[in-house]
C-alpha cells in the first residue's frame, strides 16, 4: 500500500546519517511498480505549506534514479517512484532541506502529536492576545503616562510566553529555511513578529505613546488558529484512511504444508495460502472460497448491509466482514495487493494532483517570498527618503510583512481538494487523482458501457435445460478462464469437469475465448468470431456462442439487471444538459432493451474496444469532452482515452487502474455526484483565489501607503485565511449537491459504518 500495508502497527522507524546500512529496509518498504519502478512512501511531519511541497518534491526529483515525486499536504507523506536495485539518498537530501523523514508505516491507533502541540499553542497565545488586548483598550482611552508604561510593561511579560513557546512553530520553521538556503511562508512572518515585538520594547523602554505588543501575539494567534483548521481538516481525510485501515485483519491462521497451522500477520500471507476463516473475522487478503458456506457483510465494497451468501468459487475482498459460518479460503493476492490495500492507496492519492488551479496557486506561492521581503524593503527604503523617521519607517515595513502573507494564497486550491475528496469518499467514490475532478467539471458527454456498468454484470443463465449437459460443462470449464460477467455466470455449471484440460486458452478482449480440446478448438463469445457462417443465427445478435471448429454447438441466453438508481442518475445528467450514450459490446437486442428503459437515444451496440476508442476520440475531435464510465477489460482503452472516466469497483483490476475515479457502490447516482462535487469543488476554488488575490491587491497598497497599523495588519491577514476555510467548508451545503443527494436512497455512509 504505496510502501506500508494497513496491517502494519508499528512505531515508524527513522533513518538517520547511516542511510547506507538501510537499504535493505527501504527496499522491504517498497512496493514493485512495474518492471524495476519501486515506490517508496516517507513520513515527513514538518510539511506544513506549499513551499514545502515545492521545495520537497524538486529536491528528490534531481535525484538519480528517482522518476517522480509526490508530496501529500493531508497526510504529510511523500510517494517517490525510483529505479534501480539501490535507494536514492531520500533521507539525507530531506534532512538537508531540514526535513526529517522516516519510513511510514501504518499505525490506525496512532495518536497525532502535532494537533495537541498546536492546540496548546493557541491556547498560550489566546491567553496572552485577550489580556494584552484588555490592556491596550485602557492605553487607547486615554491613560496616564504612568499608567500607559506599566500597562506596556505588563503587556510585554504576556508577550513573552506567547511569542517564545507560541511562536516557535513560525520560528522552527523559518529558521530550518533559511539554515539551508531557503524560504517559506513562516520567514516574513517570523520576521514581523519579532521586529514588531523589537520596536514594541524599545518604544516602551523610551516611554513612548505606541506599542504592538498586541499586533506581535495576535497575529501569532490568529495564525495558528487557521494552522489548526486546516489541520483538521486534513485530519479528516486522514481518519478516513485510518477508518479503512481498522477493516483489515491483523493476521489470520494458516494451513501449513505438513497440516498443521500457524497464525500469521496478515503482510506474511502469500497467493495460494489456505487459510482459515472463523466466523465473526474479517478477510484478512483477496481470496476464493475452497470449502464452507457462509453469509457475508459485503458493505465495504457494495454499500449495501445486507449479508450476501457465498459458498465454494466464491471471491471474497479483503476487509469484508464473515457472519455465519467458517471458510477454508484460498488467498489471491498478498495484502498490499488486494482490494482494501488499492482503497486506501486511492483515498491517499485524492488530493495529490496538480491540477491548472493548484499549479496557479503554487506558482505565486513559490514566488512570494522574495517578492514580499523586497516590498518591505523598498517601502522602507522609501519612507526613510520621505520622511526621514526610522521608526515610522519600520512600523509601515512590519505592516507590510504581516499583511501580505499568502496563507489564503496557499490554501484556496488544497483545502477544497480535501474537503471534496472527503465528501466523495463519504458516498463512496474514491478519487485516484485531484485533478480528476477538475477535468471532470469539465465534461459535456458522458458515455456508458453496458454490462457491469448501467447493469450490475452478474447476469444468469436463463436457458440451461435447453442446453446439452455435455455442452454446458464444457462451456462452464472455458467461461471459467475469463473474469467476463457473462463468463462468470456461466462457469457455475462445470459440475466437476477439470477446466485444466483445456489446452491454449486465450482470452480474446471484445470477442471472447478460445481453447483446444480433444484436437478441436472451441470458441465461446460472440456469433460473428465464434461462428465461421452465422447465417442462420441473427448475425451478431445471436448474443454468446459456443463453437467448434468454427461450426455453431449451443447459444446462451443471459439476462442481467440494472444497477440500483439507474434511472435516476441518468435523469440527473440530462438536467444538467450532457449528452448521454451507451457504448456496448453486447448483442443490440439487449442494449436497445437497456436503452429504451433508461430513454437513451444514442446507442452504439455490437463495438469492438477499438470502436470505443475510436467513437471517443471522434467526440473529442468535434470539441466534447467525454466522460466515460465502464468496468472490464474491454473498457480499458476506452477509460484511458477518455477527458475523464470512472468505473465501478467490481470492475476489473486494468479497468479500475485506466479510470480516474472509482465508485464502491451498485448505486449510479455516485456519477452525478462526483460531476457535482466536482463542479462545486471548481467554483468554490475560483471564488478561493479571486477572494485571496483581491485581499493581497487591496492590502499591500494601503500597507505601503502607511494607512494601516501591525494590528489591523495582523487582523485582516488572520480573517483573509478563516473565509478561505470558511468557504471551503460550504461544499457540503451546496444546493447542487443537495439535489443529487436527495435523489439517492439514503444510505448509512461508510464512514459511520467504519466508525462503528
Amino acid at each position: 500500500m504505496n510502501g506500508c500495508s494497513a496491517d502494519v502497527d508499528t512505531a515508524p522507524h527513522v533513518i538517520g546519517d547511516h542511510e547506507g546500512d538501510a537499504h535493505d529496509e527501504v527496499l522491504l518498504a517498497s512496493r514493485s511498480v512495474t518492471g524495476d519502478l519501486r515506490q517508496t512512501v516517507l513520513s515527513v511531519p514538518g510539511i506544513h505549506c506549499g513551499n514545502c511541497m515545492l521545495s520537497i518534491e524538486k529536491a528528490l526529483g534531481e535525484l538519480d534514479g528517482v522518476v517522480n515525486a509526490r508530496v501529500n499536504l493531508s497526510t504529510k507523506r511523500v510517494r517517490v517512484q525510483w529505479r534501480g536495485n539501490t535507494p536514492p539518498p531520500f533521507f539525507q537530501t530531506l534532512k538537508a532541506l531540514g526535513f526529517p523523514a522516516h519510513l511510514h508505516a501504518c499505525s490506525v491507533d496512532e495518536k497525532d502529536p502535532v494537533i495537541a502541540d498546536l492546540l496548546r499553542a493557541v491556547a498560550v497565545a489566546g491567553f496572552s492576545a485577550m489580556n494584552i488586548m484588555l490592556l491596550s483598550v485602557a492605553v487607547w482611552l486615554g491613560a496616564e503616562a504612568t499608567t500607559r508604561d506599566l500597562f506596556h510593561w505588563i503587556s510585554a511579560a504576556l508577550a513573552v510566553p506567547a511569542i517564545v513557546y507560541s511562536g516557535r512553530i513560525f520560528f522552527r520553521s523559518a529558521w530550518g529555511a533559511l539554515r539551508n538556503g531557503r524560504t517559506n511562508m513562516d520567514v516574513p512572518i517570523s520576521v514581523g513578529v519579532i521586529l514588531a515585538f523589537g520596536l514594541s520594547l524599545h518604544d516602551t523602554m523610551q516611554g513612548g505613546r505606541h506599542a504592538y505588543f498586541d499586533a506581535a501575539v495576535t497575529l501569532i494567534f490568529f495564525l495558528l488558529i487557521g494552522r489548526t483548521l486546516d489541520h483538521l481538516m486534513r485530519e479528516r481525510a486522514r481518519t478516513a484512511v485510518n477508518g479503512l485501515a481498522k477493516l483489515s485483519a491483523r493476521g489470520a491462521t494458516v494451513i501449513r504444508e505438513d497440516g498443521s497451522t500457524i497464525y500469521l500477520p496478515v503482510s506474511d500471507i502469500r497467493p495460494g495460502a489456505i487459510v482459515l476463516l472463523a466466523a465473526g473475522e474479517r478477510v484478512p487478503v483477496d481470496s476464493e472460497v475452497e470449502q464452507g458456506v457462509s453469509d457475508l457483510d459485503c458493505s465495504i465494497v457494495s454499500g449495501e448491509s445486507e449479508p450476501f451468501p457465498v459458498e465454494a468459487g466464491a471471491g471474497l475482498k479483503a476487509g469484508t466482514l464473515n457472519l455465519t459460518g467458517p471458510l477454508r479460503l484460498r488467498a489471491t493476492a498478498a495484502a498490499d495487493r488486494s482490494f482494501l490495500a488499492e482503497m486506501i492507496r486511492l483515498m491517499e492519492a485524492a488530493e495529490g494532483g496538480r491540477a491548472r488551479y493548484r499549479r496557479i496557486a503554487d506558482g505565486v506561492v513559490r514566488l512570494y517570498s522574495p517578492v514580499v521581503h523586497l516590498t518591505a524593503l523598498s517601502t522602507f527604503l522609501v519612507w526613510m527618503l520621505l520622511a526621514g523617521d526610522w521608526h515610522q519607517a519600520t512600523s509601515i515595513a512590519i505592516t507590510v510583512l504581516i499583511i501580505t502573507c499568502p496563507c489564503a494564497l496557499g490554501l484556496a486550491v488544497p483545502i477544497v481538494q480535501v474537503v471534496a475528496a472527503r465528501r466523495l469518499f463519504e458516498n463512496g467514490v474514491m478519487v485516484k487523482d485531484g485533478s480528476a475532478m477538475e477535468r471532470l467539471a469539465d465534461v459535456d458527454t458522458v458515455i456508458f458501457d453496458k454490462t457491469g456498468t448501467l447493469t450490475l454484470g452478474r447476469p444468469q443463465l436463463v436457458n440451461a435445460a435447453d442446453i446439452k449437459p455435455a455442452v454446458l460443462r464444457l462451456s462452464a470449464a472455458i467461461a471459467s478462464h475469463s473474469l467476463h460477467p457473462l463468463s462468470k455466470a456461466l462457469a457455475g455449471y462445470g459440475d466437476g469437469m477439470n477446466a485444466t484440460a483445456l489446452a491454449n486458452v486465450a482470452e480474446i478482449p471484445g470477442s471472447g475465448v478460445e481453447a483446444t480440446w480433444s484436437g478441436a478448438v472451441y470458441r465461446l463469445g460472440r456469433a460473428d468470431w465464434a461462428v465461421r457462417d452465422v447465417a442462420g443465427q441473427a448475425g451478431s445478435d445471436a448474443g454468446t456462442v459456443l463453437s467448434r471448429d468454427g461450426r455453431h454447438l449451443a447459444s446462451f441466453g443471459f439476462q442481467d439487471r440494472l444497477r440500483q438508481d439507474a434511472a435516476i442518475a441518468l435523469s440527473d445528467l440530462r438536467r444538467d444538459d450532457l449528452n448521454i450514450e451507451i457504448l456496448s459490446g453486447d448483442r443490440s437486442s439487449e442494449v436497445a432493451r437497456i436503452a429504451m428503459e433508461l430513454g437513451v437515444e444514442m446507442v452504439h451496440a455490437g463495438v469492438l474496444p477499438g470502436e470505443k476508442v475510436e467513437r471517443i476520440r471522434a467526440l473529442s475531435d468535434a470539441g466534447h469532452k467525454v466522460l466515460m464510465v465502464g468496468d472490464g477489460l474491454n473498457d480499458a482503452p476506452a477509460l484511458a482515452a477518455a477527458h475523464v472516466s470512472i468505473a465501478p469497483a467490481t470492475a476489473a483490476d486494468i479497468g479500475r487502474n485506466a479510470a480516474d475515479l472509482v465508485f464502491l457502490r451498485e448505486s449510479l447516482v455516485a456519477v452525478p455526484l462526483a460531476l457535482a462535487v466536482s463542479r462545486a469543488s471548481g467554483h468554490l476554488i475560483r471564488q478561493n483565489l479571486t477572494l485571496a488575490i483581491a485581499y493581497n491587491a487591496v492590502a499591500i497598497p494601503v500597507a505601503v501607503l502607511g494607512y494601516v497599523t501591525p494590528l489591523v495588519a495582523a487582523l485582516a491577514m488572520s480573517a483573509s485565511s478563516l473565509v478561505v476555510v470558511a468557504n471551503a467548508l460550504r461544499l457540503g451545503s451546496m444546493p447542487s449537491l443537495r439535489r443529487v443527494r436527495s435523489a439517492e436512497d439514503r444510505r448509512i455512509p461508510l464512514v459511520m459504518k467504519v466508525a462503528e
